[in-house]
């Protein structure tokens, strides 16, 4: 686990859905100049690859590790990140589809699913300037990384910023109230599942972005890397 940190510098960011995970871990990286790895994205290949396989749903549950590595996923180095590919074509708006948006959390619960990938994901920061995100980025997947944050936000918050993400900058009631009790919903299946559960690493900083701005919460985790001398 050593060498993750003799290899170079690793941040990792994680939190429940609608923290501010992902846009804060890409805009630290740009400002730290890193790569951003996005974890999500991964499962989100996976599931996009496993409804372009034709393996019928019901029979996910039941694949092996090996069968999920037969779908192929790899990660392609870039200047600020990695592009995902599904047998050598890359793959980006297809990610965001709402057949795929509607399967990423059962896919990613599998324990074949994880374990799929932990090598991929372990491999991009083999060479350090990382800022990666998900769930257990700072637990699983980068466990010697010289920082860990761990993003929160109530919960209505998150709501709120699920659905601006989606165009809706004025919700109703009604709709914050769907969204929040979904948000909730993933929350306990993510940190309730056996394999990677989502929780807080011991030596990580929790960081509420609640009342943050967008950049404060960005300049906030600058701040950290610098005053832990990171570089």
């Amino acid at each position: 686990m050593d060498d993750f940190r003799r290899e170079g510098l690793i941040i990792t960011l994680d939190g429940p859905a609608g923290s501010g995970k992902s846009s804060t871990a890409k805009a630290v990286a740009k400002r730290l100049a890193f790569r951003h790895l996005d974890s999500g994205a991964l499962y989100r290949a996976l599931t996009l690859g496993l409804l372009r396989s034709g393996v019928v749903e019901s029979d996910w549950e039941a694949l092996s590790e090996q069968e999920f590595a037969n779908l192929d996923i790899d990660l392609q180095a870039t200047e600020t990140g990695f592009q995902v590919l599904i047998g050598g074509e890359v793959v980006d708006s297809e990610l965001r589809t709402a057949m795929v948006t509607d399967r990423v959390s059962f896919v990613s619960s599998l324990a074949a699913c994880r374990q799929s990938i932990l090598g991929l994901q372990r491999k991009a920061g083999k060479d350090g300037r990382l800022v990666a995100d998900g769930r257990d980025m700072g637990t699983v997947i980068f466990p010697e990384a010289a920082l860990k944050i761990y993003l929160i936000a109530d919960l209505e918050e998150r709501a709120i910023r699920r659905l601006r993400e989606v165009g809706e900058d004025s919700p109703d009631g009604f709709r914050l109230a769907q969204q929040a009790r979904a948000l909730d919903t993933r929350d306990q299946s993510d940190s309730q599942r056996a394999i990677s559960p989502l929780k807080m690493a011991e030596d990580a900083i929790e960081l509420d972005t609640t009342r943050l701005a967008f950049e404060e919460q960005v300049q906030a985790v600058v701040d950290l890397a610098h005053r832990l001398t990171l570089f």
